[in-house]
């Protein structure tokens, strides 16, 4: 699974950061606190199943009810911690490869048109992406953050009921989990 990031893969666990080629199987579109949190589907191209997968609907040929619970699964993951159940666009339909693709390469050229400085009102600063306006040194990014207030205190007070532990059963139809 992958949102801008691996999440899962179904043969290999990954490390976190490393880097993997990949082949996009399709995206679902979910509303996380109000702002569209898309959610690709790929499969490492080493994956003794890859050559069987090239879009969504080879997933749910080969792996029946496994979209159905990753789309439970981002539904509800963050209500154990009080917040409420997420919604999705597209009447939480998956999307296709092609689709994905499109949400990915739009994606892209908004990370392009930031990285080289057309918005003006984010700072960019950073230490690896050589070619934009806002690349700095090591150094530099060392004094940006030697310049920060220390740490005071441990924050505010941590709820309690932020730290149950929750099951939820599978045992109702779809509808009434909307």
């Amino acid at each position: 699974w992958y949102q801008r990031r691996v999440r899962k893969q179904w043969y290999q666990r990954r490390v976190r950061g490393e880097v993997k080629q990949v082949k996009i199987l399709g995206v679902i579109a979910m509303i996380d606190e109000g702002e569209t949190d898309w959610k690709l589907v790929c499969i490492d191209r080493n994956d003794p199943m890859a050559d069987s997968l090239s879009d969504i609907e080879d997933v749910e040929a080969k792996m029946p009810g496994i979209l159905e619970a990753t789309r439970d699964w981002f539904r509800i993951y963050k209500v154990p911690t009080g917040k409420p159940m997420n919604e999705f666009a597209y009447k939480g339909e998956w999307k296709n490869r092609d689709f994905a693709n499109n949400v990915i390469n739009e994606t892209h050229g908004y990370w392009n048109a930031l990285m080289s400085g057309q918005n003006a009102k984010i700072n960019c600063a950073n230490t690896t992406v050589t070619n934009s306006k806002s690349n700095i040194s090591i150094d530099e990014a060392s004094g940006v953050l030697g310049s920060q207030p220390e740490k005071s205190g441990d924050g505010p007070p941590v709820d309690a009921s932020t730290q149950d532990h929750c099951f939820v059963s599978r045992t109702v139809p779809e509808k009434v989990c909307h």
